[in-house]
């Protein structure tokens, strides 16, 4: 069940078992899809499958007690390109073999909704009067800029970048006010760059691209923070940060300071569940009584669970740095951010989630339930 902050002064309620979103895309799907890039099918006749198929998750969701309900990104190839679809000057990507890029070729403008339909979708299959919630998930502002830096802008539409930064951050809002105005209640932004720049080869190649690494962690905290500026009391903000690298303790301080004390957001999802994840130290900066931390306890890349007794005292080891009731528990990525998805199947994923939701008494040991 959600409870509520006693410092918060946005008073947002969280759930102690979560996840970050992302889950096994059905074969169905995938047919689908490439059926409609092969031109065999029509967009309605995709939207048809997913459709069904998100109806199936949501049931399964529901079964093994969650209460934030996501589509599982089946609706999206890669994570961070539902941004890209109607934002104006947002191209599609060039290559199939790689990851695709994002290049910004002219004015940021946002054109119409986005992720308003596939929102309203969701929320007439849940029950808000048994605590559940739509959790709408969306590339963090951050993703239209790290990967490639100045280069991937347009020079001609922005020679300066702080009016990029400002015309990224209205989009942003707008598309923000578009989903409040509906009901959503619960934006997650999930974000790889904040957690890249505790890694010394993203820091290098940063930096080769001529970034300041002394200013863009900051930097990228005032953007999130004007993106989000507009959004309603009523709306609690998670940010899900992947594949982070804490060893480093001294680039791992400053991103903690500026993460938990300065980015004005809600919850935060972190990796913890490798020893690439670092250790529990910079939690010490979370702000006592006023923010949460979901820990990614349980890996969604392996088909191994964690045993019950490991996960408890990983969350006590954590508690020695921020207050338990302020730690939640999570798998500690999407099952699927991109189509490939990972070794994990989906009645494995299910059982995970059900170790958080049916188990999570013996693992949480104090604080509300």
């Amino acid at each position: 069940m959600a409870f509520v902050l006693p410092n918060s002064t946005r008073q947002f309620a969280f759930n102690r078992a979560d996840h970050v979103g992302s889950f096994l895309r059905p074969s169905t799907v995938l047919q689908a899809r490439k059926a409609f890039k092969e031109k065999a099918h029509d967009a309605e006749a995709l939207r048809k499958v997913e459709d069904a198929e998100i109806s199936s998750l949501i049931e399964q969701e529901r079964a093994v007690g969650i209460h934030s309900f996501s589509d599982g990104e089946f609706r999206r190839e890669y994570f961070h390109l539902g941004i890209k679809i109607t934002a104006n000057n947002l191209p599609g990507p060039k290559q199939e073999a790689t990851t695709p890029t994002i290049s910004v070729v002219g004015k940021l403008k946002h054109v119409k909704p986005i992720q308003l339909a596939d929102y309203l979708f969701l929320q007439e299959r849940i029950d808000p009067s048994k605590k559940e919630v739509v959790k709408v998930a969306i590339p963090s502002p951050t993703m239209v800029h790290f990967r490639g830096g100045r280069s991937s802008i347009d020079l001609a539409a922005y020679p300066n970048l702080d009016e990029f930064f400002d015309d990224l951050a209205a989009a942003y809002r707008a598309e923000i006010k578009t989903l409040a105005e509906a009901g959503c209640k619960f934006l997650q932004l999930d974000d790889t760059n904040l957690a890249y720049l505790c890694d010394l080869k993203m820091r290098e190649a940063a930096a080769g691209r001529g970034e300041d690494l002394n200013t863009l962690p900051r930097q990228y905290a005032q953007l999130i923070n004007a993106a989000l500026r507009d959004r309603p009391a009523g709306m609690t903000v998670g940010i899900h940060l992947c594949r982070g690298n804490f060893r480093s303790r001294h680039f791992a301080e400053a991103i903690a300071q500026v993460l938990f004390q300065e980015l004005d957001v809600d919850v935060y999802f972190l990796e913890f569940d490798t020893e690439r994840a670092g250790t529990f130290e910079p939690l010490r900066f979370l702000p006592k009584g006023e923010k949460v931390v979901i820990l990614g306890l349980i890996s969604s890349k392996v088909p191994q669970l964690e045993s019950k007794e490991v996960i408890k005292n990983r969350i006590a080891e954590a508690a020695k740095f921020a207050p338990l009731e302020q730690l939640g528990l999570s798998p500690q990525c999407g099952f699927s951010s991109t189509v490939h998805g990972n070794e994990v199947c989906l009645s494995i994923s299910l059982h995970g989630l059900r170790i958080l939701t049916v188990d999570r008494s013996p693992l949480l040991t104090s604080g509300p339930k």
